[in-house]
């Protein structure tokens, strides 16, 4: 399926851990731990959100990428979307753009990420990623790919079906606001909402 992504999350309790045993499966770090600020677009009326639909502008170090994200394909397993992302030159000024033609910001969240691949295969292109995610909710890795190559790699990193996540960040920080009882804000680090 072209600019279609297949992903799922899980929730990782041991960082340290977790990344030995990437490594030990052969996965290499091919982008550093950074951070990222993520801001998510939407009409007045709602209507991305009520159609599913994604707007969001990532902003990490000096770069920053517009990704657009259509509603999820149904799958009880995996999460499966059509995305379409792209560079954009200067994130502040588009973000002009996007609140001159009627979006808003809606939601932020944050997370630091660092990006690994399965580098066995010395200048092969990898069939999947595998990124580390350190969230406000906790710390997360993401397997994005074939549902063959996620069900793999799930298993040798010792999770099954049964453990994977296919709510957004997003979906995971209002449903942990609304279990505690909270009103949900962003999902930032510290104090900052």
């Amino acid at each position: 399926m072209p600019d279609h992504e297949t992903e799922i999350k899980l929730s990782v309790s041991n960082a340290r851990a977790a990344k030995l045993r990437l490594a030990g499966l052969g996965f290499r770090k091919i982008e550093p731990r950074h951070f990222e600020r993520n801001f998510l677009f939407d009409f007045p009326d709602l209507r991305l959100h009520k159609s599913s639909c994604v707007v969001r502008l990532r902003h990490e170090g000096k770069r920053s990428l517009l990704t657009f994200k259509g509603p999820p394909l149904r799958s009880s397993t995996y999460k499966i979307r059509r995305e379409i992302e792209t560079e954009v030159e200067d994130g502040h000024r588009f973000r002009e753009i996007l609140e001159a033609l009627g979006l808003r910001a809606i939601f932020c969240y944050e997370k630091y990420r660092t990006t690994f691949a399965d580098q066995k295969k010395t200048g092969a292109r990898p069939v999947g990623l595998v990124v580390f995610d350190e969230t406000p909710l906790g710390n997360f890795l993401e397997l994005e790919g074939p549902k063959r190559w996620i069900d793999a790699v799930a298993r040798q990193l010792g999770f099954r079906q049964e453990d994977y996540i296919t709510a957004s960040y997003v979906g995971l920080y209002f449903a942990k606001c609304e279990a505690e009882g909270k009103k949900a804000q962003n999902m930032v680090f510290g104090a900052r909402q």
